[in-house]
């Protein structure tokens, strides 16, 4: 499951993405880890026409960039290895239209509590621009 890095185990990408496959969305989605730490997953999500609501621009849905912000944050506790439970609370922000192109998703852990935990996410263009931004807050296991 882990690779050592520094002295500091963190999970492979492997396991990540065995792990990110168990959901059905995700696998729809095309999902795919491409760099996690002990604070940090990047997730890669190829372009699909689906996810298209404003075909006058092009643009992706706000729901998918909002969902691939919860589930981003939600997995960065997942694969090191916190027992998350489900979302308790979620702020998104909507920088710039999302065009075709692959999407790079960010999260970073902010806290991690016994109760709840915080992780930050952004969405990015495959050339670097920040297209959404959000908060989620988990609701963690005992």
């Amino acid at each position: 499951m882990t690779e050592q890095s520094g002295g500091d185990a963190v999970p492979s990408l492997e396991w990540c993405n065995t792990t990110l496959s168990v959901a059905p969305f995700h696998t729809w989605l095309g999902l795919e880890a491409v760099r996690v730490t002990r604070t940090e997953l990047q997730l890669r999500m190829p372009w699909r026409p689906e996810i298209v609501s404003n075909p006058r621009i092009g643009s992706a849905h706000g729901g998918v960039l909002g969902s691939l912000i919860d589930l981003t944050g939600f997995y960065v506790l997942l694969v090191n290895q916190h027992r998350v439970s489900a979302t308790a609370n979620l702020v998104v922000d909507y920088h710039r239209p999302a065009t075709e192109g692959p999407l790079h998703a960010t999260a970073q852990l902010i806290k991690v509590g016994r109760r709840l935990s915080t992780a930050q996410t952004e969405i990015r263009s495959a050339d670097g621009e920040l297209l959404a931004s959000g908060r989620g807050a988990y609701l963690m296991s005992e």
